[in-house]
């Protein structure tokens, strides 16, 4: 019996060796954040080192995103990621939602929520945990993005509008 559930086992996982998910590498950065704001270059390296594998259109996959089911669980927190903030996408969102993306991105930062610990777990992204220094630089830079903003745009352009309550019928 334990023979025929390790056979059974070992089957699934060849099988499911050729179901994989749709990688992220198209790089369109025509709507890219650098297109509008002001990288530096040592924000940009963190930027690439440590968010934008899962927030950007351009991952770099490591070796272990070949096999399964872990491109699956890398390809979910991929999706996920560029969800709530894709630096290829930004400048198509509308500027009261950049202006908070980038509110967002300094209490994450500041917080130690991002990088996400799975992403820097068993040291496979080094780079990416991020120093106290690196994080006041993210800081720093996306505080002064959201005070140009301030100084180009009207301050009600820049609120997120609240959405209606629904209406009790």
């Amino acid at each position: 019996m334990f023979k025929k559930i390790l056979f059974t086992l070992l089957i699934t996982l060849v099988i499911i060796q050729f179901i994989r998910p749709e990688q992220n590498l198209s790089d369109d950065q025509s709507n890219a954040m650098s297109t509008k704001y002001v990288v530096p270059a040592d924000v940009n390296e963190i930027l690439t080192v440590a968010c934008n594998d899962c927030h950007s259109n351009k991952t770099n996959y490591p070796w272990y995103a070949s096999i399964q089911p872990t491109a699956w669980w890398l390809d979910h927190h991929v999706q996920e990621g560029k969800s709530e903030l894709n630096f290829s996408t930004f400048t198509r969102m509308p500027i009261a939602v950049q202006n908070h993306k980038f509110d967002e991105i300094i209490d994450e930062v500041k917080e130690k929520k991002m990088p996400l610990p799975s992403y820097t777990w068993l040291g496979l992204h080094s780079g990416a945990d991020l120093t106290d220094a690196q994080r006041q630089v993210l800081i720093s830079w996306a505080q002064t993005q959201m005070e140009q903003l301030k100084n180009q745009y009207p301050a009600d352009s820049l609120k997120m509008k609240r959405r209606p309550a629904p209406k009790n019928e």
